[in-house]
C-alpha cells in the first residue's frame, strides 16, 4: 500500500521497502541539508532562500511520530547547510530543532559533531538531501531520502550507483519533496494514522511532545577551519 502510492507519485525506491523499514525502526536524529531541499534552491539578493509551510508541518509530524515510536523520547533535528541562511536559522528558532549548521564544506565532519553532541551513531539518522556536498554524510547514514531534480540525471545515476540513497522523492526540488519523504517515513512506521489522531485529539500525547520540543534550546554553529564554533 505505502509502496505503490508513493511509486505513484514518482517516487523510486531504490532500497526494497522492507528493508527500508527495518532501517528506519532505529532512526533517532533527521538531518536536513537546506538548499534544493525545502527550496529549489534559487537564491534572494540577500542570499537566501525559503521554506514552505507544508514543508515545516512534514519535519514536525515526523518528530512527532518518531516520538511516539520511541516511547516518547524527542528525536534529536538539525540542519546542516554549506552556506549562511538566514531562514533555515528561523526554522530551527521555530521548530526548536536542536541545532543549525552554516557554512558546512566537509558534512561527514560536521555530521559527526552533531553525533557527539547527543550520543548517536550515524546509522541512527535519516538523511534529506540533494546534492555532491551531502554525499560524505549520505554515505554512513541509516536512512537517505533524496530531493528529486530532473536536471541532474547523471548526479541521480551516481548515487543509486554508489548506494548512497534509499528513496528518491517523486516531487521535485522546491514542490514540498521534504513533506513527501516525511510522510513516507511515517507510513513505513506504521505511525501516520496514530500521529493523525493524536494530533487531531491534541491531549495528552501531543501536548506532552510539544511541550518536549519547545523546550529545546536551539544551538547554531559555523563551520570553520578548526571545525563547528559556536555562533
Amino acid at each position: 500500500m505505502i509502496e505503490k502510492t508513493f511509486s505513484a507519485l514518482g517516487g523510486q525506491f531504490i532500497t526494497p521497502v522492507d528493508t527500508l523499514t527495518e532501517k528506519l525502526k532505529a532512526v533517532r536524529a533527521i538531518v536536513f541539508d537546506w538548499d534544493g531541499v525545502f527550496n529549489d534552491g534559487i537564491k534572494t539578493e540577500a542570499g537566501s532562500s525559503s521554506f514552505s509551510e507544508v514543508d515545516s508541518m512534514g519535519t514536525n509530524l515526523l518528530r512527532f511520530g518518531l516520538w511516539l515510536h520511541h516511547g516518547g523520547q524527542l528525536p534529536v533535528a538539525a540542519i546542516i547547510t554549506g552556506v549562511t541562511n538566514t531562514l533555515s536559522e528561523t526554522l530551527v528558532r521555530r521548530e526548536h530543532f536542536h541545532a543549525s549548521y552554516s557554512q558546512a564544506k566537509h558534512k561527514i565532519d560536521v555530521l559527526h559533531h552533531l553525533l557527539d553532541q547527543h550520543n548517536l551513531q550515524p546509522h541512527e539518522v535519516a538523511f534529506f538531501f540533494d546534492d555532491a556536498l551531502d554525499l560524505s554524510v549520505s554515505e554512513v547514514t541509516g536512512v537517505r531520502i533524496m530531493i528529486r531534480r530532473n536536471a541532474n540525471p547523471l548526479f541521480m545515476q551516481y548515487v543509486i550507483k554508489n548506494g548512497l540513497v534509499d528513496y528518491v522523492t517523486g516531487s521535485q526540488s522546491g514542490q514540498f519533496a521534504v513533506r513527501e519523504g516525511c510522510e513516507l517515513l511515517l507510513g513505513l512506521l506504521g505511525q501516520f494514522d496514530s500521529v493523525m489522531d493524536e494530533r487531531l485529539r491534541y491531549f495528552p500525547a501531543y501536548d506532552n511532545y510539544y511541550q518536549q520540543r519547545q523546550a529545546v534550546e536551539s544551538t547554531y554553529w559555523v563551520v570553520g577551519s578548526n571545525g563547528p564554533e559556536p555562533k
